[in-house]
């Protein structure tokens, strides 16, 4: 994690999101990474939409609501995308893959694998 307290908020938001997901808690996560989104600088704020928008996507996957998958699958990639290959240690470039991989599966969503290194870097990392 990043050792200035002004990113603090932001990286136990992040990782809290991270675990969430893996945990198949979608809206839990969804609510960490809006978190993160908020406290992100400018240059960061898409990528923290990207991954609020995978959640909503499982979310609305495990509602029943194709539609509202599908849309939020192709907002995820279009905000994750300038992020790959890897961003704050983790493999956007996986992720996408499994997005992408996940649109058009609905309603059988694949579980997600998310690739994540230990310390979660800041801008550029």
């Amino acid at each position: 994690m990043s050792s200035g307290s002004a990113d603090a908020p932001l990286d136990r938001a992040y990782a809290a999101g991270l675990a969430l997901l893996a945990g198949e808690r979608w809206f839990e996560a969804h609510e960490a990474f809006e978190t993160a989104w908020r406290a992100a600088a400018g240059c960061e704020r898409d990528f923290f939409q990207g991954l609020v928008h995978v959640a909503v996507a499982w979310y609305q996957a495990s509602r029943g609501n194709e539609v509202g998958c599908e849309r939020q699958l192709a907002k995820a990639l279009r905000r994750l995308g300038p992020f790959a290959p890897v961003h704050r240690g983790l493999d956007v470039a996986a992720l996408a893959a499994q997005l992408a991989a996940a649109r058009g599966a609905f309603p059988s969503l694949p579980s997600l694998e998310l690739r994540v290194a230990d310390a979660p870097a800041g801008p550029g990392g």
